[in-house]
């Protein structure tokens, strides 16, 4: 039987056929390919070697921008000294000094830091953690979980089953048990800039499932401060408090995954549970962690559930952890990576930066064809009138902008933004002026 024709880029000879790609429309992407070939900086080079100014930091996670030599070196040196270490019954000094690091930026008393791969094994790690804390404490009926709707927790298990977005479950039938789910918490209103008016609906919400199930049953609420992979969405005034202290009123352990919002994204501080007074009893991070250069995540813990762990028989006191949980190269790119977001103040830039972006985005209010925008900081989302079937009009918009010259990401029907930290206002004047031609031309 003769082979199949192998598809091919035009402008680069690469073979298309062999990598299934991840949540792509693999036929639809093979027939008209998208390339990135390099990346400095605010920009990264598509297949003809041109500059495309990077309005998404890729997928949420290139905080400190593009091709940093600060971590490419750090890498290096890591590689050639340490390239691989266990910390499976052995240590290595870069993992301790990492979650030191990390300890004196993330809010007070979650100082106990578990290593992961990724966001999503993060939040899996996150849930163990709840379910086997509760465990230890000698109060194993708390079993149940809840996350929220259109919530956004990576693609394992755990993270699918506590997750909100429909897409992401149907193909995948055997979730865990025993978990509920919160209304999205979306604000009626439209261009809404920040956090929409007070609606205590959505957190009584949380009081109605746990007295269906009763509060001894529930181990944890899992929730993200900005809903973002479904469309970057800020819940009302109070809503974040209001969750934590009906959490803290019945024993319930409140997860707050910060893999989008953490690392300066909002333009308040290193996280956005800190900027908004929440305080976590876990939090969960990825992406800005590294800077997007190699993989890794983190689950930064309360004290007090760490050391629950730590007061029976000498042993193993949780058996979870990953082959690369700690690995010697991650840490270097984290170690490097926030000795950036320190000497260049990008938490702080970002406070100034995210009201001159949320100005620009905010301008498209009455453009034809926009239906909404939300945002805070640098992150933020234009929600486009529908043209056809959820997400034909964003993913339509998506590639023009690309053609455009900007890298974007899209969710439905929204155009979502989130670029680097070390964005300028020539940046933000670009992107801008892409938008609004591929808007203006799209709903002409």
């Amino acid at each position: 039987m003769p082979a199949a024709a192998k598809a091919k880029t035009p402008a680069l000879d690469v073979n298309l056929d062999n990598f299934w790609m991840p949540f792509t429309a693999n036929r639809s992407f093979k027939g008209a390919p998208r390339m990135v070939t390099g990346a400095k900086g605010m920009y990264v080079k598509n297949e003809r070697g041109e500059d495309v100014i990077d309005a998404a930091a890729c997928l949420w996670c290139v905080n400190a921008g593009h091709g940093r030599p600060e971590i490419a070196e750090a890498v290096k040196q890591a590689l050639l000294e340490l390239d691989f270490a266990p910390n499976f019954q052995m240590g290595h000094p870069a993992a301790f000094k990492l979650a030191e690091r990390l300890s004196e930026i993330l809010p007070d008393g979650l100082d106990r830091v578990f290593f992961t791969n990724s966001g999503s094994e993060g939040v899996d790690t996150a849930l163990k953690i709840a379910l086997a804390y509760h465990q230890v404490k000698g109060d194993s009926a708390r079993y149940r979980l809840i996350g929220r709707e259109k919530g956004y927790h990576g693609v394992n298990f755990g993270g699918i089953s506590v997750g909100g977005i429909f897409r992401n479950r149907q193909q995948f039938p055997a979730l865990l048990h025993g978990v509920d789910h919160l209304p999205a918490a979306v604000n009626r209103k439209k261009f809404l800039r920040g956090f929409g008016p007070a609606d205590p609906f959505f957190s009584d919400e949380l009081e109605r499932i746990i007295g269906l199930h009763g509060a001894r049953t529930i181990a944890a609420v899992i929730i993200e401060p900005i809903i973002g992979s479904a469309g970057v969405y800020l819940p009302p005034e109070g809503y974040l408090k209001a969750i934590r202290e009906i959490t803290r009123k019945h024993g319930i352990l409140l997860i707050l995954d910060e893999v989008i919002t953490g690392f300066g994204r909002t333009g308040h501080g290193a996280f956005a549970s800190e900027a908004f007074g929440i305080d976590a009893d876990i939090i969960v991070m990825a992406k800005g962690l590294t800077n997007g250069v190699v993989p890794m995540g983190a689950v930064a813990v309360r004290r007090e559930i760490h050391d629950a762990f730590m007061q029976g028989p000498d042993g193993i006191e949780i058996f979870h952890g990953y082959t690369y949980s700690g690995n010697p190269v991650s840490c270097a790119a984290g170690l490097a990576t926030l000795d950036i977001y320190r000497t260049e103040g990008l938490f702080e830039r970002a406070a100034t930066m995210g009201a001159k972006f949320q100005d620009m985005l905010f301008s498209f209010q009455g453009k034809k064809g926009v239906a909404d925008v939300r945002g805070i900081g640098l992150i933020g989302g234009v929600e486009l009138e529908p043209q056809g079937p959820v997400g034909t009009a964003g993913m339509k918009a998506f590639v023009s902008c690309w053609e455009e010259g900007m890298l974007g990401r899209f969710t439905g029907d929204t155009l979502a933004f989130s670029p680097p930290l070390i964005i300028e206002e020539e940046h933000i004047t670009r992107i801008h002026d892409i938008v609004d031609r591929v808007i203006a031309r799209q709903y002409k």
